[in-house]
């Protein structure tokens, strides 16, 4: 009887001693696929890396400064010097989608040639290797960023110098395009010294107005209208606020706001966008016409 229960026991003993070795033993370290260690949440209470720009490998220093010149040429004004929204009401890069689902610029390209023109951002005529580079430089400070997309002290809009043109050229590029609608002695008397920073400046005349603080349309930049003609011959006419379409949204002279279907091309709809011009200009614009008419317009006192 008492080797019967000797026997039980051992048994039993074996038997918590396989279920104990049956156990996963939990793997720490950076060895450790997927879990807890370097490759995983970074160790026991806290996160790793959330994105690929806080651990990818980034570009050379040529091709990271190159892509800053190339974004402060043609991004800064809407997308400001900081990557936190320009004047223009571009949207902030620190909490792109895009920009942080982008590798190398194939996510930057088809955007910047112009796949979203119908929401307001225009095509530019960069080659490939300037859009890499310029992706490349959003990565550069996106790998820098705080928890809170707060811009890192290391990108300073003050460095960014645009006073690099020829005035000469710049007046003779402003009397070939720009003369048509405006006059240094009319509507752009002093722009210079109303606009003292010439990044501000730049910006403004390339968007036609601003300064009126990041996101905003600006001081100067009057809103497009529209004039939608019913089905019966009635128009009417007002601020446009939307249009896609299925509708059409306007601001009425008494500031009534009138919603109004839209069945392929009836009504008929006609938007004046004030600043087409400038929309139309910015694509074709050089670095050296943007830099010329910038110097020169920082004479204009």
């Amino acid at each position: 009887m008492i080797k019967a229960v000797a026997v039980a026991v051992c048994a039993i003993a074996m038997a918590g001693t396989s279920l104990v070795r049956a156990q996963p033993q939990e793997q720490t370290g950076a060895g450790a696929p997927g879990g807890r260690g370097a490759g995983g949440r970074g160790g026991r209470g806290g996160r790793g890396p959330n994105f690929p720009q806080q651990t990818r490998q980034l570009a050379s220093a040529e091709v990271i400064a190159r892509g800053k010149a190339v974004f402060g040429v043609n991004c800064a004004a809407c997308h400001g010097a900081d990557l936190r929204g320009g004047d223009q009401g571009g949207p902030s890069l620190l909490r792109s989608l895009v920009a942080l689902s982008d590798q190398h610029g194939e996510e930057f390209g088809p955007i910047v040639r112009g796949s979203r023109q119908d929401k307001g951002m225009p095509a530019f005529n960069l080659n490939d290797s300037d859009i890499t580079a310029v992706a490349e430089y959003v990565h550069s400070v996106l790998a820098k960023v705080g928890s809170q997309a707060r811009p890192p002290g290391a990108v300073d809009p003050g460095t960014l110098n645009v006073l690099v043109g020829n005035a000469s050229s710049g007046e003779a590029y402003f009397q070939a395009k720009c003369a048509s609608c405006h006059s240094v002695s009319g509507d752009l008397k002093g722009i210079s010294s109303k606009y003292g920073d010439p990044r501000t400046l730049q910006n403004t005349w390339v968007s036609g107005g601003g300064g009126g603080g990041r996101g905003g349309r600006g001081e100067n930049m009057k809103p497009s209208t529209v004039t939608v003609t019913l089905a019966n011959g009635q128009k009417l006419e007002g601020v446009l606020v939307r249009k896609d379409d299925f509708v059409v949204t306007l601001t009425l002279a008494d500031g009534a706001r009138k919603s109004i279907a839209r069945d392929g091309n009836v009504p008929k709809v006609e938007v004046h966008d004030p600043n087409e011009a400038h929309k139309k200009l910015v694509p074709s614009l050089t670095d050296d016409d943007m830099h010329n008419v910038t110097a020169y317009l920082a004479t204009v006192k």
